[in-house]
């Protein structure tokens, strides 16, 4: 067997995880991805190490041990990967990486100050005369 066959494959592999990284939005597809990336790489040491002890007298099988090494290390990653969406999806309701980017940047800051529908905006102008106004008359009753 060639080297090119299973190189060939494994690059095909890796530009699908990277395609799946760089366009989806749900955290979840990106873990897919991600693990799709890591199984090209493992392919690619499965080959070169076969390719490689047909020519070395000793022969160690590095390759493959790396590749045990790294599945142990992509079921960690995906196991603490699909804890952290899971309570992220039940603390904000969603998935969606953009969202979650959004919700991480901090409190929102207004844009408008009169804008009457921020909560954490102190009221101005005649907002201010009629909030003062009504607690004049809480305090009288």
């Amino acid at each position: 067997m060639h080297l090119a066959y299973p190189a060939v494959l494994s690059a095909l592999l890796f530009c699908t995880g990277l395609y799946g990284v760089l366009a989806r939005r749900n955290a979840v597809l990106v873990l897919m991805s991600v693990e799709l990336m890591l199984n090209a790489v493992n392919l690619n040491l499965v080959a070169f190490d076969a390719w490689l002890s047909r020519t070395a007298a000793d022969t160690l099988h590095s390759g493959q041990a790396l590749t045990l090494f790294t599945i142990t290390v992509a079921a960690a990653e995906i196991g603490i990967g699909l804890a952290i969406v899971l309570a992220v999806y039940r603390d904000r309701g969603t998935s969606d990486i953009d969202r979650l980017r959004d919700a991480a940047e901090g409190p929102h800051e207004p844009d408008d100050p009169d804008d009457p529908n921020d909560p954490n905006d102190e009221p101005s102008g005649d907002a201010a005369a009629a909030a003062q106004a009504d607690e004049k008359a809480e305090a009288a009753t």
